[in-house]
């Protein structure tokens, strides 16, 4: 399936942007020189995860089970252009059924093991998936199960595939699939008759925005490419290095560092997620690790108890990535004392970034606030990417361009590195583009340094929530919000949160007699409506009505300033996986 206009493959690919090897031929060619070398690693606390001991993956191993998983697929009647949802815990299993499916030309599909009922129903009735990789335990979860109801309202959903012990009815078992008498010839066969492009989809991951139900990105191979120099160039990534990966293999962050970047540099990738400060720690004493990213307060939180950094080799861990939050300077400065230089990063899903990398900005306390400006006339960055893109500054509200400093615009992209448009949802990918074909980010900038060389962070003119580097709809919510019994009316902000960046305030007005709790809230959501748990209120502020403006719009910035200037929302409720 080929999505991008034939005009953006030909101008791409005539500047050298984007060419003809696929994930899984580069795969393939680093099989055959490597074999021996390390390819991926589990997560050393698996077994709290999922069924199955800890494996380690060399890449001649993994070419098999690879070609085990293809045939597997193949036999299962799967064929070029059909989708295939992957909800799995960051493994090495996810790299073969990724790998099998690009090789087959099916289009993988993962989403995030949070996901239940409310959000797969939509993504199951969008794509018509044909099939899903999943496992019978996701934590406590029983994964395998919930899949087997959802396929029996979903009839284009043939095939529920599932590794690990107990496999309900309804459901196959991968692991016995897997290990019994398969047919390489015939998959090979397939492949062969795919004739995947570079240019084909690989993938189709899940962002909810400003919108109120998940919309799929798609990305073809070529458009994982280019996004590979940024990383490398921005940390100083060599080939062959140890890469240790704490984001979900779901979407921009952790498909692009550990999945594109790890092809583009032959390089091990060791597991890991959800996040575990313990588990964490030991991976990068033990495994040699030369790159990885942390969240800002992680970050900061080491600085502050320096013994927990016994035993790391900084010697090989010189660069560190962070984002999702704002860096401190206290903090970036403080990493560059030790030795390492924290790399500062802005992305999204639909390809549009920044870096605040040593290579631009070498003072370390300016990457926590400042990224170099891509995409001008002017090169201010030395990163390949940023004389591929265009961007410019607009004012979200009269579509001025904005030229002079610090005055915020909305950061609108063009180039080689954005998505083609939302899956099935051409609405969606005409409010994302504006009348010169620029993304629209919904992030806000402005012009700094004395050059205008740098772009500050100034916020964001979408209604999201980003809670730990994940987005999540405030009008979502919302709509499930006012179904609850007992609201009359209600809103979703952000509430700061030094650790994750923000934490979702439900600000709620009660009906008269009502009694509204944030567990009661998070509960019903959960349970009542299969919610996802990271987009559970977990702060909540109850009001006499919502501050509105003239023609009725919700003020939220009022609803934001009274959690800022002291007003006690009630505290988190306890979080269960």
């Amino acid at each position: 399936m080929i999505l991008a206009s034939p005009e953006r493959i030909a101008e791409f690919t005539a500047r050298g942007w984007w060419g003809t090897r696929t994930l899984d031929e580069a795969f393939l060619d680093i099989v055959a020189r490597h074999p021996e070398r390390e390819a991926v690693v589990d997560p050393p606390n698996r077994e709290a995860l999922t069924d199955g001991a800890p494996r380690r993956l060399s890449y001649a191993r993994l070419a098999d089970e690879v070609e085990r998983m293809a045939a597997v697929l193949h036999a299962r009647g799967l064929k070029r252009d059909d989708i295939v949802v992957v909800q799995l815990v960051n493994s090495v299993e996810q790299f073969a059924v990724y790998l099998a499916c690009m090789r087959l030309g099916l289009i993988v599909s993962p989403v995030p093991v949070q996901y239940r009922e409310h959000e797969l129903d939509h993504i199951l009735v969008l794509t018509g998936a044909r099939a899903v990789v999943t496992a019978t335990r996701i934590g406590r979860h029983a994964a395998a199960a919930m899949w087997v109801q959802l396929a029996a309202r979903h009839p284009s959903l043939s095939e529920v595939l599932a590794y690990g012990r107990e496999v309900p009815a309804g459901a196959q078992g991968l692991d016995a699939l897997l290990a019994d008498t398969h047919d390489p010839a015939a998959a090979w066969a397939a492949a062969r008759a795919a004739a995947i492009t570079a240019n084909d989809i690989a993938t189709l991951c899940w962002t909810s925005g400003t919108e109120a139900s998940p919309k799929g990105v798609p990305r073809s191979h070529n458009e994982w490419w280019i996004c590979v120099p940024s990383l490398v160039e921005a940390a100083d990534l060599k080939l062959g290095m140890r890469l240790l990966n704490p984001f979900p293999l779901i979407n921009m962050a952790g498909l692009s560092s550990s999945f594109a970047t790890w092809l583009g540099l032959e390089a091990t990738v060791v597991q890991h997620h959800p996040f575990d400060l313990d588990v964490f720690l030991g991976q990068l004493r033990t495994e040699r690790i030369d790159y990885t990213v942390s969240p800002p307060a992680i970050l900061t939180l080491l600085l502050q108890r320096p013994e927990l950094l016994e035993g790391i080799d900084f010697k090989r861990l010189s660069h560190i990535g962070s984002g999702s939050a704002p860096l401190s300077e206290w903090m970036v400065q403080g990493w560059a004392d030790r030795g390492v230089a924290i790399v500062n990063y802005f992305g999204s899903n639909e390809g549009a970034a920044l870096t605040g990398a040593p290579v631009d900005i070498p003072q370390a306390a300016m990457r926590a606030r400042y990224f170099a400006r891509f995409g001008t006339p002017e090169r201010f960055s030395k990163i390949s990417t940023a004389a591929k893109i265009r961007t410019r500054l607009v004012d979200p509200e009269t579509e001025r361009e904005i030229t002079e400093h610090g005055v915020p615009g909305e950061m609108r992209v063009a180039g080689p590195t954005i998505f083609s448009g939302y899956f099935r949802n051409p609405e969606a990918t005409a409010r994302a583009f504006d009348d010169q074909g620029y993304f629209r980010s919904g992030d806000l900038f402005e012009i700094a340094g004395d050059r205008g060389q740098y772009l500050l962070y100034a916020g964001r003119c979408k209604d999201i929530v980003v809670r730990g580097g994940m987005k999540i709809s405030e009008v979502e919510i919302e709509t499930l919000l006012l179904a609850y019994p007992g609201v009359r009316d209600a809103a979703v902000v952000g509430a700061p949160d030094d650790v994750l960046g923000e934490r979702i305030c439900a600000c709620v007005v009660p009906a008269p007699g009502a009694e509204i709790t944030v567990e009661g809230l998070a509960r019903w959501l959960r349970d009542e409506r299969h919610v996802a748990v990271y987009k559970l209120p977990e702060r909540l502020l109850l009001l006499d009505a919502l501050p509105r403006n003239p023609v009725g719009k919700v003020l939220k910035r009022e609803l934001r300033q009274r959690l800022q200037v002291g007003a006690s929302p009630t505290t988190p409720p306890a979080r269960t996986a």
